[in-house]
């Protein structure tokens, strides 16, 4: 596992090469999963992600598909996969519906069925290519709507993923962070979005 201060020195091209995993966070969602950000080579690293709990991942690169991925105990790992550019081109409902997603996989429970492939609940892992723009706006988007009491300001919560993730304030992309703004106007309309129900 790579961390933000083995990154440091490396460029973009050669950091892509590589698996990053960092954990964001212990104990969040309903289930209290752990929540990683990292970048595509991790997330098609079944061993890396058997060692972290990781037993679902959630891909925000519009252009990179995964195939389906078992870990080596024969757990197969639950794809998500919602494509956002990164950069200027989405709408904010698009940048909600990943924040949203990631809120239903932390919430969402495993029970198993006869013609499921086999899984168990874990960890999640949030990534994009390289797990600097799209997956830190959504991870930090989600902290400040689910977990207010940590992160009363969308600030704070950008603050944190990018000291996790060893990024300067050039990263997420402007873009990313400009469409966060927008989101954040459209759930003022609607507060209880990220709200917990019982059930």
């Amino acid at each position: 596992m790579q961390t933000h201060r083995n990154l440091a020195q490396l460029t973009e091209e050669q950091e892509d090469r590589l698996p990053v995993l960092l954990k964001v966070c212990d104990a969040i969602g309903r289930e209290g999963a752990g929540l990683f950000i990292g970048n595509r080579v991790a997330a098609d690293d079944p061993d890396l992600l058997l060692q972290h709990g990781i037993t679902a991942t959630m891909n925000l690169a519009v252009n990179i598909e995964l195939l389906p991925l078992a870990l080596p105990d024969g757990t197969v790992v639950r794809r998500t996969h919602i494509g956002l550019i990164d950069g200027p081109g989405n709408l904010p409902q698009h940048l909600l519906a990943a924040t949203l997603a990631l809120h239903g996989i932390l919430g969402q429970a495993s029970p198993g069925k006869a013609h499921y492939p086999p899984h168990r609940r874990g960890n999640v892992l949030v990534h994009c290519r390289g797990g600097r723009s799209r997956s830190a706006t959504v991870i930090a988007l989600y902290l400040h709507l689910a977990r207010p009491d940590l992160f009363a300001d969308f600030d704070d919560a950008i603050g944190h993923v990018r000291t996790v993730r060893g990024l300067g304030t050039d990263q997420p992309q402007p873009a990313m962070l400009a469409l966060a703004a927008e989101a954040l106007n459209i759930v003022r309309q609607s507060p209880d979005l990220f709200r917990a129900k019982a059930g």
